[in-house]
Protein backbone atom coordinates (compact mmCIF):
# COMPACT_ATOMS: atom_id res chain seq x y z
CA UNK A 1 0.00 0.00 0.00
CA UNK A 2 1.50 3.20 -1.06
CA UNK A 3 0.89 6.44 0.55
CA UNK A 4 -1.81 5.29 2.34
CA UNK A 5 -3.85 3.39 -0.93
CA UNK A 6 -7.15 1.71 0.84
CA UNK A 7 -6.26 -1.00 -1.98
CA UNK A 8 -2.99 -1.97 -2.78
CA UNK A 9 -1.44 -1.12 -6.36
CA UNK A 10 1.05 -3.90 -5.67
CA UNK A 11 -1.03 -7.15 -5.05
CA UNK A 12 0.71 -10.57 -6.35
CA UNK A 13 1.83 -14.35 -4.97
CA UNK A 14 5.08 -14.45 -3.79
CA UNK A 15 6.30 -17.08 -6.56
CA UNK A 16 4.91 -14.97 -9.32
CA UNK A 17 6.39 -12.02 -8.21
CA UNK A 18 9.57 -13.29 -9.14
CA UNK A 19 8.37 -15.22 -11.89
CA UNK A 20 7.86 -18.45 -10.36
CA UNK A 21 4.40 -20.35 -11.76
CA UNK A 22 3.56 -24.03 -10.58
CA UNK A 23 5.26 -23.57 -7.29
CA UNK A 24 8.83 -24.28 -9.03
CA UNK A 25 11.46 -25.27 -6.53
CA UNK A 26 14.42 -24.36 -8.80
CA UNK A 27 16.85 -22.79 -6.58
CA UNK A 28 19.00 -21.06 -5.88
CA UNK A 29 19.12 -18.38 -8.64
CA UNK A 30 18.48 -14.74 -9.15
CA UNK A 31 19.11 -11.26 -10.98
CA UNK A 32 20.01 -7.90 -9.73
CA UNK A 33 16.00 -7.67 -8.86
CA UNK A 34 14.67 -10.54 -7.70
CA UNK A 35 15.78 -14.45 -7.40
CA UNK A 36 15.04 -17.36 -4.85
CA UNK A 37 18.36 -18.75 -2.53
CA UNK A 38 16.65 -21.74 -0.64
CA UNK A 39 14.23 -24.56 -0.14
CA UNK A 40 11.22 -23.59 0.29
CA UNK A 41 12.04 -20.08 0.85
CA UNK A 42 14.89 -17.30 0.18
CA UNK A 43 12.80 -15.29 -1.99
CA UNK A 44 14.29 -11.70 -2.80
CA UNK A 45 12.53 -8.73 -4.10
CA UNK A 46 14.94 -5.46 -4.81
CA UNK A 47 11.69 -3.72 -6.62
CA UNK A 48 12.21 0.02 -6.68
CA UNK A 49 8.68 0.96 -5.43
CA UNK A 50 8.42 5.18 -5.60
CA UNK A 51 6.56 6.76 -3.01
CA UNK A 52 6.16 10.77 -1.30
CA UNK A 53 4.62 9.48 2.71
CA UNK A 54 4.61 5.79 3.07
CA UNK A 55 4.46 2.60 2.34
CA UNK A 56 2.84 -0.73 4.02
CA UNK A 57 3.75 -4.12 3.46
CA UNK A 58 1.25 -6.86 4.07
CA UNK A 59 1.56 -10.83 3.77
CA UNK A 60 -1.63 -13.00 3.53
CA UNK A 61 -1.22 -17.49 3.98
CA UNK A 62 -3.45 -19.02 1.48
CA UNK A 63 -6.10 -21.56 2.23
CA UNK A 64 -4.83 -24.55 3.48
CA UNK A 65 -1.32 -23.14 5.07
CA UNK A 66 -1.35 -23.95 8.83
CA UNK A 67 -1.78 -20.63 11.02
CA UNK A 68 1.06 -20.73 12.81
CA UNK A 69 3.28 -20.37 10.14
CA UNK A 70 6.41 -18.45 10.60
CA UNK A 71 7.47 -15.72 8.82
CA UNK A 72 10.97 -14.17 8.41
CA UNK A 73 11.11 -10.54 6.20
CA UNK A 74 13.50 -7.53 5.89
CA UNK A 75 11.92 -4.57 4.12
CA UNK A 76 14.07 -2.00 3.32
CA UNK A 77 14.15 1.50 1.75
CA UNK A 78 15.66 4.51 1.30
CA UNK A 79 14.18 8.60 1.21
CA UNK A 80 15.19 11.00 -0.82
CA UNK A 81 17.45 9.49 -3.70
CA UNK A 82 16.67 9.93 -7.32
CA UNK A 83 15.05 6.74 -8.70
CA UNK A 84 16.47 5.78 -12.34
CA UNK A 85 15.39 3.28 -14.83
CA UNK A 86 17.00 2.71 -18.31
CA UNK A 87 20.04 5.47 -16.87
CA UNK A 88 16.69 7.85 -17.02
CA UNK A 89 15.39 9.96 -14.18
CA UNK A 90 12.00 8.57 -13.17
CA UNK A 91 9.69 11.44 -12.36
CA UNK A 92 8.91 11.75 -8.12
CA UNK A 93 5.25 11.47 -9.11
CA UNK A 94 5.44 8.31 -10.78
CA UNK A 95 4.22 4.84 -9.46
CA UNK A 96 4.68 1.10 -9.59
CA UNK A 97 1.26 -0.53 -10.87
CA UNK A 98 0.80 -4.31 -10.58
CA UNK A 99 -1.52 -5.55 -13.67
CA UNK A 100 -2.79 -9.28 -13.17
CA UNK A 101 -4.85 -11.70 -15.06
CA UNK A 102 -5.34 -14.53 -12.72
CA UNK A 103 -6.74 -17.89 -13.88
CA UNK A 104 -8.03 -16.55 -17.70
CA UNK A 105 -9.01 -19.21 -19.94
CA UNK A 106 -8.25 -18.45 -23.74
CA UNK A 107 -9.34 -20.05 -26.83
CA UNK A 108 -6.82 -21.30 -29.43
CA UNK A 109 -5.76 -18.36 -31.45
CA UNK A 110 -7.87 -15.67 -29.42
CA UNK A 111 -6.02 -12.75 -28.59
CA UNK A 112 -6.33 -11.28 -25.08
CA UNK A 113 -5.21 -8.34 -23.00
CA UNK A 114 -2.30 -8.54 -20.33
CA UNK A 115 -3.09 -4.89 -19.44
CA UNK A 116 -4.66 -1.67 -20.39
CA UNK A 117 -3.11 1.36 -19.14
CA UNK A 118 -3.91 5.21 -19.50
CA UNK A 119 -1.68 8.21 -19.53
CA UNK A 120 2.39 7.75 -19.79
CA UNK A 121 4.91 5.22 -18.56
CA UNK A 122 6.63 2.21 -19.05
CA UNK A 123 7.26 -1.26 -18.80
CA UNK A 124 9.22 -2.24 -15.79
CA UNK A 125 8.62 -6.22 -15.90
CA UNK A 126 6.29 -9.07 -17.24
CA UNK A 127 5.42 -12.22 -15.74
CA UNK A 128 3.71 -15.51 -17.44
CA UNK A 129 2.49 -18.86 -16.46
CA UNK A 130 0.59 -21.05 -18.88
CA UNK A 131 -1.02 -24.58 -18.98
CA UNK A 132 -2.46 -26.54 -21.93
CA UNK A 133 -2.96 -29.36 -23.27
CA UNK A 134 0.35 -29.37 -26.14
CA UNK A 135 2.71 -26.31 -26.16
CA UNK A 136 1.68 -24.99 -29.45
CA UNK A 137 0.66 -21.94 -27.89
CA UNK A 138 4.00 -20.54 -27.82
CA UNK A 139 3.44 -19.62 -31.26
CA UNK A 140 1.45 -16.33 -29.94
CA UNK A 141 3.14 -13.21 -30.47
CA UNK A 142 3.41 -10.07 -27.70
CA UNK A 143 2.22 -7.44 -29.04
CA UNK A 144 2.16 -3.39 -27.79
CA UNK A 145 -0.89 -0.82 -29.05
CA UNK A 146 0.39 2.70 -28.52
CA UNK A 147 -1.19 5.61 -27.90
CA UNK A 148 -4.85 3.76 -29.10
CA UNK A 149 -3.50 2.95 -31.96
CA UNK A 150 -5.21 -0.21 -33.34
CA UNK A 151 -1.83 -1.46 -35.12
CA UNK A 152 0.68 -3.11 -32.81
CA UNK A 153 4.24 -2.77 -32.08
CA UNK A 154 5.82 -6.97 -31.79
CA UNK A 155 7.67 -7.60 -29.24
CA UNK A 156 8.41 -10.75 -30.38
CA UNK A 157 7.87 -13.30 -33.06
CA UNK A 158 7.04 -16.23 -30.23
CA UNK A 159 6.33 -16.13 -26.55
CA UNK A 160 9.85 -17.87 -25.74
CA UNK A 161 10.91 -15.56 -28.11
CA UNK A 162 9.87 -13.03 -26.01
CA UNK A 163 11.28 -14.46 -23.05
CA UNK A 164 14.77 -14.62 -24.81
CA UNK A 165 14.00 -18.19 -25.60
CA UNK A 166 14.23 -20.37 -28.49
CA UNK A 167 12.13 -23.40 -30.21
CA UNK A 168 9.43 -24.18 -27.24
CA UNK A 169 12.92 -23.43 -24.39
CA UNK A 170 14.39 -26.77 -26.01
CA UNK A 171 17.50 -26.26 -23.80
CA UNK A 172 15.44 -26.44 -20.26
CA UNK A 173 15.37 -23.80 -17.59
CA UNK A 174 17.49 -20.29 -17.48
CA UNK A 175 17.82 -17.36 -15.52
CA UNK A 176 19.38 -14.48 -17.19
CA UNK A 177 19.63 -10.63 -15.60
CA UNK A 178 16.80 -9.82 -18.58
CA UNK A 179 14.75 -13.10 -18.82
CA UNK A 180 14.10 -16.04 -17.41
CA UNK A 181 12.48 -19.81 -17.84
CA UNK A 182 11.54 -20.72 -14.58
CA UNK A 183 9.25 -24.07 -15.19
CA UNK A 184 8.85 -25.87 -18.24
CA UNK A 185 6.75 -29.73 -18.02
CA UNK A 186 6.94 -30.63 -21.40
CA UNK A 187 3.92 -33.41 -19.97
CA UNK A 188 1.67 -31.40 -18.26
CA UNK A 189 2.48 -28.46 -21.13
CA UNK A 190 3.15 -25.52 -18.80
CA UNK A 191 5.49 -22.63 -18.41
CA UNK A 192 6.25 -19.97 -16.29
CA UNK A 193 8.78 -17.19 -17.59
CA UNK A 194 9.61 -13.72 -16.59
CA UNK A 195 11.22 -10.68 -18.34
CA UNK A 196 12.49 -6.98 -17.60
CA UNK A 197 12.57 -4.19 -19.52
CA UNK A 198 15.26 -2.28 -17.83
CA UNK A 199 17.95 -2.91 -20.56
CA UNK A 200 15.25 -2.17 -23.42
CA UNK A 201 13.05 -0.25 -22.24
CA UNK A 202 9.17 -0.31 -23.84
CA UNK A 203 8.48 3.89 -23.22
CA UNK A 204 4.27 4.76 -24.12
CA UNK A 205 2.36 8.21 -24.24
CA UNK A 206 -1.37 8.04 -24.37
CA UNK A 207 -1.97 4.70 -22.97
CA UNK A 208 -0.80 1.25 -23.63
CA UNK A 209 -2.74 -1.88 -24.39
CA UNK A 210 -0.53 -4.55 -24.08
CA UNK A 211 -1.37 -8.56 -25.59
CA UNK A 212 -0.71 -12.33 -25.91
CA UNK A 213 -1.96 -14.29 -28.63
CA UNK A 214 -2.87 -18.05 -27.80
CA UNK A 215 -0.99 -19.65 -30.63
CA UNK A 216 -0.44 -17.53 -34.09
CA UNK A 217 -1.91 -17.42 -37.80
CA UNK A 218 -0.79 -16.02 -40.77
CA UNK A 219 -3.42 -16.33 -43.39
CA UNK A 220 -4.88 -19.52 -43.35
CA UNK A 221 -1.98 -21.36 -42.19
CA UNK A 222 -1.57 -21.98 -38.28
CA UNK A 223 2.08 -21.99 -36.58
CA UNK A 224 2.99 -24.65 -35.16
CA UNK A 225 4.11 -28.61 -35.84
CA UNK A 226 1.49 -30.34 -34.25
CA UNK A 227 -2.20 -29.78 -33.95
CA UNK A 228 -3.78 -26.88 -33.42
CA UNK A 229 -3.22 -24.58 -30.06
CA UNK A 230 -5.97 -25.50 -27.33
CA UNK A 231 -7.79 -23.59 -24.71
CA UNK A 232 -5.35 -22.25 -22.70
CA UNK A 233 -5.04 -20.96 -18.75
CA UNK A 234 -2.77 -18.31 -18.20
Amino acid sequence: YVDHEVKPSIDMLLGMGVGVGFADPAAPWGTRFSGITGAPSGIFLNYPIPFSTNVRVTAELPEGVQRDTVFWWIVRGIKGLPLQISGLPIPSSARLRLHRVDDQQVSPLQEFDLCRIVGDGMIFQVTMAAKSTNLEFMEGQMRAYMGGSNQPQFLSSGLEDYFLGTYYFNRGLYHLPQAGLTHKDELKSSFSAYRFHDIDPVFFSNGMRLTCRCGEKRGDKVLGTKPHPQPTTY
